[in-house]
Order: structure tokens, then sequence, then C-alpha cells
């Protein structure tokens, strides 16, 4: 995705089920759980870079000592930063007791974060500020252990006004920031009821049914609690993923698949998918089961989860985001008028080099097509050199561009800033003819096309290339999101904008007006979650009209090269993503009422020039 924008989280829980001996004995390591959650925790840092925490909570504590505890850091590699903290700690108590490692009880005892539960978190600021105290987990401290919980998850909520009211509580400056701090009020009152009503006995997952269906939103998250039960949860309609796997050694939930695989190593079959509505709880004896919470909804698993958050090498992932790139073969082979001797195929930015493979194995497919179509049509009038031209044909392909590290300037001015935005892409000299050769380049996404325009077309300008064919592999991004992607501001998306020029062009954007009263209209009669007003804005234009004002809204003044913009079809991106339909920033179907009153109020604030997020 070549505009950056924050989204996601991961999540990685691990419960150790045999004692710390056994660990030491069987793998060499008393730290042995704690290694597991760092490798956990960094095979999915790319779902969160603004910060991390983790959690732990040791079982069958004497009286009086801690058992919960937590460390949580916004540092520059905040993976990195939390597990030196914990080294250190080992370290230091080595230097007065330099065996403690082979004696398990004893490390238990002295390190903090040795606990038999253990929750880890990687943070985009999707909502407050990027500092270590809106870091998950949170946590609730009290003297019964039942009543001590730590909660962190991959969600947005939609409701957190709601949540506050609906346990009489007035949220601080803090709490109003935080969607987590709103779902942990829920979940610890729901906590306390239950431990009062019957203390020591503790039902976790009649705790879940009563706090989950309160929440608005789409979200995977796990809680411990000081008693030792722990649990993992997922939202009715599976819009955030969620995966476990179960040995006798170990549960283990994460928000990715793969990286459980490679942490663990095992196959993929053994790592099984969380369902919709559904919890993994683990007992404080380490026994699991999994329970229904929530009635599971209709399926809408976030597509952009195949389509660019999850890391690649989960083997689905990497079909799919290949499929997505052979299905637009088609329409750029049209374009170019299937003239494949005089075009270069690229990618930009490195995330879309999968879906680029599949657009070369579609074109090479045509490619491979017509080779035998015209071999068969010579009969016997070739000879040797003549077939070894054609079967020596290829689609040309090159690395046109290279990210550079990220640039940072002192100047502040936005003239010199923008000429240092020019420059966060490098191009590869000499790689095609000038003026003879076109130019594919293929992007995951494109969200508000500020790269591509200031920076990626002019760039590629210098190549001098007969024209620019700029291809998303997912469709235009239209609506806000509002369950964990930080896309919540219409003004930004560049297929909105798109919208309204078309508009303005055909003389009809009074209807924004129009819109804009219907929106205050339903909010006054408390019905803006009934239906999304904005769809009427993209109402009357194909996709086809607005990729090509995109088109002419990404091409810089000075640049006379033709720019052509082809976006996936919504029926491609279904039958390349069979299982994650989530589709609701390209269609506007929101799988939660509360999404239709984000995207009004979200045009509300545009219309208004209100630059704030819509929920």
């Amino acid at each position: 995705m070549s505009d950056e924008i924050k989204h996601e989280c991961g999540l990685a829980f691990i419960r150790l089920r045999k004692p710390f001996s056994y660990y030491q004995q069987k793998y060499g390591t008393v730290l042995y759980g704690l290694n597991k959650l760092y490798l956990l925790m960094e095979k999915q840092h790319n779902r969160g870079q603004d910060g991390a925490g983790m959690a732990t909570v040791k079982l069958d504590v004497e009286p009086g000592y801690p058992f919960l505890h937590r460390i949580r850091s916004a540092a520059n590699q905040p993976i990195a930063d939390i597990f030196s903290q914990i080294g250190k700690e080992i370290e230091e108590i080595e230097k007065y007791q330099p065996d403690i490692k082979s004696h398990p009880g004893l490390m238990k005892g002295h390190v903090n974060y040795l606990g038999e539960l253990l929750l880890g978190h990687l943070r985009y600021g999707t909502q407050g500020k990027n500092n270590a105290d809106f870091c998950h987990p949170f946590i609730k401290r009290h003297t019964i252990p039942a009543r001590n919980l730590a909660l962190a998850g991959n969600f947005n909520l939609i409701n957190t006004e709601e949540l506050f009211s609906l346990v009489n509580i007035d949220p601080g400056v803090f709490q109003r920031q935080s969607d987590l701090a709103a779902m942990m009020e829920v979940v610890h009152h729901f906590l306390v009821q239950a431990d009062e009503a019957s203390p020591g006995n503790l039902d976790i997952a009649q705790v879940l049914r009563k706090a989950v269906p309160l929440f608005d939103g789409g979200f995977n998250f796990s809680g411990l609690i000081g008693d030792g039960t722990s649990f993992v949860t997922r939202d009715p309609h599976g819009i955030r993923p969620s995966y476990y796997y179960i040995s006798d050694d170990v549960i283990v939930a994460a928000s990715e698949r793969a990286a459980i695989r490679t942490a663990f190593n095992v196959g993929e079959n053994e790592v099984l998918e969380l369902m919709p509505g559904t919890a993994l709880i683990v007992d404080p004896e380490g026994n699991y089961s999994i329970k229904t919470i929530v009635e599971p909804k209709e399926r809408k698993a976030c597509s952009f989860e195949r389509i660019y958050f999850s890391r690649g090498n989960d083997e689905k992932i990497y079909r799919e985001r290949s499929a997505l790139g052979y299905h637009l073969s088609e329409p750029v082979l049209k374009l170019i008028n299937y003239d494949l001797k005089n075009t270069i195929f690229s990618f930009i930015p490195n995330t879309a080099e999968t879906a680029f493979y599949g657009l070369l194995k579609g074109a090479q497919d045509y490619l491979n097509k017509t080779k035998i179509e015209r071999i068969l049509s010579w009969g016997n009038d070739f000879d040797e050199e003549k077939l070894a031209e054609m079967i020596g044909r290829n689609v040309r392909m090159e690395k046109i561009a290279i990210k550079d590290v990220k640039l940072r300037t002192f100047i502040t001015e936005d003239s010199s800033r923008n000429e240092m935005v020019q420059h966060v892409y490098d191009i590869t000299y000499g790689t095609l003819r000038k003026n003879i050769d076109g130019l594919v380049v293929i992007d995951d996404s494109i969200v508000r096309g500020t790269t591509l325009k200031e920076s990626i077309i002019r760039m590629l300008a210098r190549l001098s290339p007969t024209r620019i064919i700029v291809v998303s592999s997912s469709p235009q991004i239209r609506y806000p999101d509002c369950y964990g992607i930080d896309m919540s501001k219409l003004g930004d998306f560049i297929a909105f904008r798109a919208a309204i020029e078309l508009l303005k062009d055909e003389g009809r954007e009074s209807i924004l007006e129009t819109l804009l009263e219907k929106c205050k209209e339903l909010q006054r009669n408390n019905q803006l979650h009934t239906e999304n007003v904005v769809k009427q804005v993209y109402g009357s234009f194909t996709p086809e009209q607005i990729s090509a004002k995109i088109a002419q809204l990404i091409t810089p003044k000075e640049i006379n090269i033709p720019i052509d913009v082809i976006y996936q079809t919504i029926e491609s991106l279904h039958l390349a993503c069979p299982t994650n339909l989530g589709d609701w920033y390209f269609t506007g179907n929101y799988p939660t009422p509360g999404g239709n009153r984000v995207v009004n109020k979200a045009f509300m604030n545009f219309m208004e020039g209100k630059n704030v997020r819509g929920y």
C-alpha cells in the first residue's frame, strides 16, 4: 500500500499447561513460554508498530504476593524494548544467583514476567495517542484474584459512549479516547457481578455472554483473569481474524495462522480458526473448551486481511493475492491492446509483489496461448530460428522502483516538504526504452492517491514511458472503515474526491447539500444507523468513470504522459478471496448498523469542514 494508513493490531496468547520444570527438561529452558511469546509477537510486527505490551499471570501464588504483571512500550522498536527489559531483569538476578535458571521454582518467584498465562499485543494507534498509556493490555487490579483482569485485542468499537453509560460510568479524558477502556469497564463489571454471585466458581462464558453482545464493532480480544482463567473471543461476523493451536504442552492463539505455524513449527491443519461468535476458554487447571458466546451472523471477514494486512507467507493468503493479480491481467491486456512486446510490468510497493506474480502469470498464459496459435498457423513453414524467436517471447518485467528508508527533514515549509516527499521512492534507471515502452505497475490498493501523485507518478515519468498504467489489486476504497482500520475520513479517499469532481463536472453538486439535510434528519430522529446515505454520491457513475477521474486527479500538472488506473472488480475480489467477503469499504454494505452511522457522520463532517474521525 503506497499510501500509509494505520491499521489492525496483533494479538498473541499462550497458556502453558505444564510446570516450568517440564519445559526446562524438554526444551532446555524455563523461558520457553516467554521465548514463544516473543516469536509470536515478532512474527506479527506488521500488525502494529506504534507500541507493544504484554501481561502475565502466575498460578498458585501465595496470598499477598503479586501474580499479575504488565509491561508496555511505545519505543521505536517496542517488542525488542519489552523483551530487552525482561532480559535485563533476569541478568540482574543472575548477578546474585548465577545458577538460578537451573531452578524453575526460583525463577518463577523472582522473574516478574515468568507466568503460566501470557498475553502479548502489537498496537497501531487507530484511537488515542501514541504513547505507552494507550498500549494494550489494560489491567484492573483487585484484592480478590478473580476480579483482576488483563485485556487486549484487535478491534474498534463504534459505541464506546453507550458502553460507558450502560455500566453507569462517567468516563475521564483518557477513557474517552480508548475503546479498550470501554470494553474493559463492561467486561469487568460483569466479572465482578459473577464473582459476587458465586465466589470462587467463575463462569467466564456467562460473563462474556452478557458483555459481548453489547459491543458494536469487529473484534478479536483476549483476557487473563487473576484466578487463572483465560479466554479469546471473536465478533459474530468474524470481521477480525483469530486462530488457535492446542497441544499437550500449550494453548496458543494469535491474529495470524502463519505466526503460530512458524513459532511452533506445526502444519496448516493443526492451527484452527476460532469461529465467529465463539470463545476459546481455558480454566485454571489448563482444560479448554470452545463455547458459543453470541449467535454467529453472516460471515464478513475483512477482505483487506487477504489483500494487504496479514503477512503473505500464509499459503492460502499467498494463493489469494496471486489470484487477485491474475484476475487483473485481462483488463490490463485489453488496455495495452495486447502489446506485450512494448510493455514493462512492475510493482509498487513490495507488499504488492505476490499480486504482481499473479498478474504476470495471467499475461504469460495469454502469451503462451498466442504462441501455440501462431505456431500451429505456420504449418510446415518455419525454421529453427523462427521457432526459437517465437518460443523465446516472454512478458517483460523489471524492478522499477525502490522504496528508500523513510526520509526525515528538518525543513518545515510545505514547498520543501513536498520536494522531499517526491523522493520516498527511487527508480531503476535504464529499465525501459524511452518513448517506446509502456509501463504497468501494480499496487495493493489506492487509498488517498497522495503518494502516487506527489512521488510515484513523477518518479516513473523520469523513465519516459509512452504511458503509465496503475493497477490496484483491491477495488476502489469508497467508504470509511470502523472495525480496526484507520480510514474514517471521507475526504481522504481519492475515489470519493473523484465522485465529487464528477458531480461538479455535470453541475449536480447540489445533491451533496440534499444528502447532508437527509443525514441531519436521520440524526434528529435517531435513525442515522438505518441506511448508508453516501451510496447516492456514487450511484450515477460507473466504476470506470470514477477510475478515469482518479487518473486525472493523480496526474501532476507538469506530466504529459497518459495515465490510466485499473481497479479490481468486486466480483473478482470475491472469486479470489471466497471466505473473506467483508467489503464494506468498497461497497458500503456494513455488517453492523454502527457502520452506517459512521459513514453518515463522516459525510456530515466532510460537508461541514470538520477534520475529525466519524466515530
